[in-house]
């Protein structure tokens, strides 16, 4: 293990984690009106719910299997999977829905740069997540054309201890479950935490919110004005 596995693998996880809670919990404390999803829909309809719908349904299933994956112990899926068929799956449904969501990706990045007014109301942090986004998907689709080299995953059981040992606090050995692992899996986790770092900075922080106190409100009284 290098003195980088250690800093981006053992410590770079809990500095990304402190800037996206204490920077969330700023932004809504001292800025609540910019936390939104800045949607431009309205500005042009066209070919946004089926990018936005390609785009969300890909991502989150991808972020989801990601969760369930790392964290699961193997003592518990081993029940129902073998690891090798527990990569296959993660395979051929991440590469699936990764795709989906790629494809989403690149017509709302498209559209957010060629339309005049879409471009005209979008700020340099609006774009900046989408190509940061589009990097992300690639190198994870990367990952999976990777792990074709080794069926049996040992990588993905490495990936693995090196979250489950994150969760748990134990950098060191944290960093020295991941330091084996090819360059473009290692380059995918960084960028990964790097998301985080951006969160409470940009439009993600639209991810984890819900209009709960919308259905506690008064009603309003709208007059139509002569």
């Amino acid at each position: 293990m290098s003195k980088w596995d250690l800093l981006l693998f053992g410590v770079y996880p809990y500095v990304a984690l402190a800037i996206c809670l204490l920077g969330s919990w700023a932004r809504f404390d001292l800025s609540q009106y910019t936390w939104k999803a800045g949607s431009s829909q309205m500005l042009n309809k066209r070919g946004m719910r089926v990018a936005s719908n390609l785009f969300h349904v890909g991502v989150l299933f991808v972020l989801a299997g990601h969760f369930v994956g790392l964290l699961t112990p193997s003592a518990i899926y081993h029940h129902v999977l073998s690891t090798e068929n527990k990569q296959l799956l993660a395979m051929v449904s991440g590469g699936f829905f990764g795709v989906l969501g790629l494809i989403g990706l690149m017509m709302l990045l498209n559209r957010r740069l060629t339309d005049p007014r879409v471009r005209a109301t979008s700020n340099a942090s609006d774009i900046l997540v989408l190509v940061v986004l589009l990097v992300q998907l690639v190198l994870g689709l990367m990952t999976i054309v990777a792990s074709t080299a080794h069926m049996d995953g040992s990588v993905m059981v490495m990936l693995a201890d090196w979250a489950q040992n994150t969760v748990l606090l134990r950098p060191v050995e944290a960093a020295t479950a991941i330091a084996p692992v090819g360059l473009v899996y290692k380059l995918h986790v960084v960028l990964g935490l790097t998301l985080f770092v951006l969160f409470p900075f940009t439009r993600l922080v639209h991810i984890v919110s819900a209009p709960v106190w919308y259905l506690g409100r008064r009603y309003q009284i709208v007059r139509q004005k002569f």
